[in-house]
């Protein structure tokens, strides 16, 4: 798998985690599979919430990871969903910090929790302090773990309702991979009011198969360069997804590669000063026409600074061929997905490839990537404290 040996992800502690990324087009056919045989239940559950309220809030959250998949679904989802739900997203760790700023009595509300292990701590006292300030609260629960804490304590709630990713979802290495784009195809697959079956899954799933066995030979030419530093940039969800793309390389690397995230449009709001010869800068193209005119700026500003940049686009482009130093196409040169929710799924799998190579090149395990305990694979050292709403 990308051009590892057995003895190499078994020497480099990278087993778990390259299986992981390597295995998400057939959890993601589980996913939806999953997803079409439960219609009839999330129909019922969710349809008598938004027959009873005239008004509803529908909160993603999470923390990390976790959050960065609502972050991607909810303007997704509003963006369908034009009448009395508001589709938000806040992180369990805004939230649990300061409930009075996003938890409201009077408003009706849903809580989507997404977590791999159902077991953070802010996951757990962001929804006990939701049950307790809110009066109509309903919550669903997207979780990798069937035995997580979310999970087992509201398993006998009838106004909860527990989504489970695949098995194969529950990743094992440190980063989230498979669990984050699964969690996603199964929030998505619950809240929206287009079928998310058929067609698209199966391009989706056919693209992502080919990049998977054709990456690794420009990751590996990428990775050689001296980078020390690295930017994801993109409009829109591609923006929010660059978040996560980031991360997978801080945590991946062990914060020896320096990673941030910005929007296109941001970058040049001072975001931009990071960039030295050092600076790798990866652009997630969108391939909405007017969205793209904005990318394509920022891309022909950065053509003339020293840094490198890698472009993802959906299919081939010449002048982004001529302006970038890689320009990678994703969808084989077939059938157009048709907007940047599904393109996320096959740019995140650069990202996560990517990171993990890095991490090997520096002699860092990517499964356990800080085994000094500075860092968790399930959040350690976070104090709770009892909330008074004053």
């Amino acid at each position: 798998m990308f051009k590892l040996s057995e003895k190499e992800l078994a020497d480099e502690m990278a087993g778990f985690t390259t299986r992981e990324i390597s295995q998400q087009p057939n959890v993601w056919k589980e996913a939806v599979e999953n997803v079409f045989q439960w219609k009839d239940d999330i129909h019922a559950f969710l349809s008598a919430i938004y027959t009873k309220h005239a008004r509803l809030r529908v909160v993603f959250t999470g923390a990390g990871t976790s959050a960065f998949a609502g972050d991607i679904l909810a303007p997704v989802l509003q963006k369908e969903n034009q009448a009395n739900i508001q589709f938000e997203a806040i992180a369990t760790t805004d939230m649990v910090s300061n409930p009075a700023d996003y938890l409201f009595e009077e408003i009706p509300t849903i809580l989507v929790s997404f977590g791999r292990s159902g077991n953070s701590p802010e996951s757990v006292a962001a929804v006990n302090l939701a049950s307790n300030i809110i009066k109509d609260f309903y919550q669903v629960i997207i979780t990798c773990n069937p035995d997580g804490e979310l999970t087992e304590n509201a398993r006998h709630d009838e106004n909860s309702l527990i989504l489970q990713t695949p098995e194969q979802a529950h990743d094992q290495g440190f980063a989230m991979t498979s669990s984050f784009t699964s969690m996603m195809i199964v929030g998505y697959g619950a809240f929206t009011t287009s079928p998310f079956t058929g067609n698209s899954v199966t391009k989706i799933i056919a693209y992502a198969e080919r990049l998977i066995s054709t990456l690794a030979d420009i990751v590996d030419e990428i990775i050689h360069m001296n980078m020390e530093r690295i930017v994801y940039l993109g409009s829109g969800i591609l923006s929010q997804l660059s978040h996560e793309a980031a991360l997978k390389m801080l945590e991946l690397s062990a914060g020896k590669v320096v990673a941030v995230h910005e929007s296109s449009l941001g970058f040049r709001h001072g975001p931009k000063s990071i960039l030295n010869d050092q600076t790798l800068v990866v652009l997630f193209m969108s391939q909405d026409p007017y969205t793209r005119q904005y990318d394509l700026d920022i891309l022909k500003e950065l053509s003339q600074e020293n840094s490198k940049v890698v472009v993802l686009t959906e299919s081939k482009d010449s002048e982004v061929v001529e302006l970038a130093d890689w320009a990678l196409s994703v969808n084989g040169e077939g059938e157009s997905l048709g907007n940047d929710f599904y393109l996320a799924f096959l740019y995140i799998i650069f990202a996560q490839i990517l990171a993990l190579k890095k991490s090997i090149q520096l002699g860092i395990t990517p499964d356990n990537p800080s085994p000094d305990g500075k860092v968790n694979r399930v959040v350690k050292g976070v104090t709770i404290y009892e909330y008074r709403n004053i």
